[in-house]
Parts: C-alpha cells; sequence; structure tokens
C-alpha cells in the first residue's frame, strides 16, 4: 500500500483475484490524490477494511467467489452508506448493471477498459456522479425510464421512508435497525437524491403516500 497522503481519498480494493488486485493496485498508486487502503479478496475481509478504515470509495469486482460483488454491494450500502462503491466487472450485462444500481452501486465499468476509463470513474464516483462504461449508460438511462422512482430505493432505503412516514425521527430509525444516526441521515439524502426532491417536508408527504401497508 502506499503512504496516505493527508487530503487523497481512500480507496479498497475488493476481487477475488490477487493479480486482478496487483494491478488495479499499481495503476492507482501512480494517481495523485488516490491511496489504496487496502485490499480484501471475499465480502467477509471488505466488510472488516470498510468498517476499519472507512475509506471513501470501494471498487468492487461482481464476479466474486462466495457472496457476489452486487450483494455485498447491498451490504455496503445498508452498513455504510457514505462509502461509494463502483463495480468492476467482464460482464455488460444490462441485468447485472441494473442490479448494481438497485444495491446501491454508483457506477459499473468493465475490466477490459482502459486504465485512464477506470480512473476517469472512480474521479466521477467520488465527485458524487455516476460512471457507466462506454454503451452501458444510454441502457440503464432507458431501463431507468420505464422504473418508478420508489423502486430505485434499496431495500434499506424502504424501510427508512416507511419509517419516516410513521413520524419516527433519524435517532428513533437508527435505534429501531441498529444504525447509527449518521447512517440514517445519509439513507435520507440518498433517497432525496433518487427521487428527485429537496425538503423536509416533501419527502415526508412521498413517505406517506407510498408507505407500504
Amino acid at each position: 500500500m502506499n503512504d496516505i497522503t493527508p487530503g487523497a481519498a481512500r480507496l479498497i480494493l475488493v476481487d477475488d483475484h490477487p493479480l486482478v488486485r496487483d494491478g488495479l493496485r499499481a495503476r492507482l498508486e501512480a494517481v495523485p490524490r488516490l491511496t489504496v487502503v487496502g485490499e480484501a479478496g471475499n465480502a467477509d475481509e471488505a466488510l472488516d477494511l470498510a468498517a476499519r478504515h472507512e475509506p471513501d470509495l470501494a471498487l468492487m469486482d461482481v464476479g466474486m467467489n462466495g457472496m457476489n460483488g452486487i450483494a455485498l454491494a447491498g451490504l455496503f450500502h445498508e452498513r455504510f452508506p457514505a462509502i461509494r462503491v463502483l463495480m468492476l466487472s467482464m460482464h455488460d450485462n444490462i441485468e447485472y448493471v441494473t442490479q448494481a444500481v438497485r444495491a446501491g452501486a454508483s457506477g459499473y465499468v468493465l475490466k477490459d477498459s482502459p486504465s485512464a476509463e477506470i480512473v476517469h470513474a472512480i474521479s466521477a464516483v467520488l465527485d458524487g456522479r455516476t460512471f457507466f462504461s462506454a454503451g452501458l449508460g444510454a441502457r440503464i438511462v432507458h431501463a431507468s425510464t420505464v422504473q418508478a422512482p420508489i423502486e430505485r430505493l434499496t431495500p434499506r432505503e424502504r424501510d427508512v421512508l416507511d419509517a419516516l412516514a410513521e413520524g419516527l425521527s433519524s435517532k428513533q430509525i437508527a435505534q429501531r435497525n441498529g444504525l447509527s444516526v449518521r447512517t440514517v441521515e445519509t439513507h435520507r439524502l440518498n433517497i432525496k437524491r433518487k427521487l428527485d426532491i429537496e425538503g423536509q417536508a416533501e419527502l415526508i408527504k412521498f413517505a406517506v403516500e407510498h408507505r407500504r401497508r
């Protein structure tokens, strides 16, 4: 690992192939303001790294042995919603891309992409934007246009939305779900972003109108 540069974005690499991790680390260590703080070969190692290092971004393989990257992205979104997840895959299957977005991933880049594109994808996701490899973006936009806004939320986000409809505060939601208040607040921000909602009153109104019975 490279030494941590003050102010640098902190990344973890999650892939069950050591050679892939070695190649990614070598490329990313050459990029100013990026620091690889850990590597994981499976879901348990990745979750441990996330808890210990609190990285800004996880670059995560889709097709890992054991728990796959999409399921792991869902766990990250539930437990560490402040960590951005960028999926890395050899598959350009739009169903995988859609599932990854539903799980909470902020982007999906193909493994055979030029290294410059992977670096660009990381920068975009760190800036709060989404990124999809060439050709995938238009297909995911098309899929999103036929998807109701409420369906873009992850299961944890739906739980938080229902709790808001009940009139619970972030502290109460946190206590009910065994989360930190900060995590709940991050989920609320993600919900508003996905639903294109600005204010608190509008969020509560939407929550009440779409509460699951």
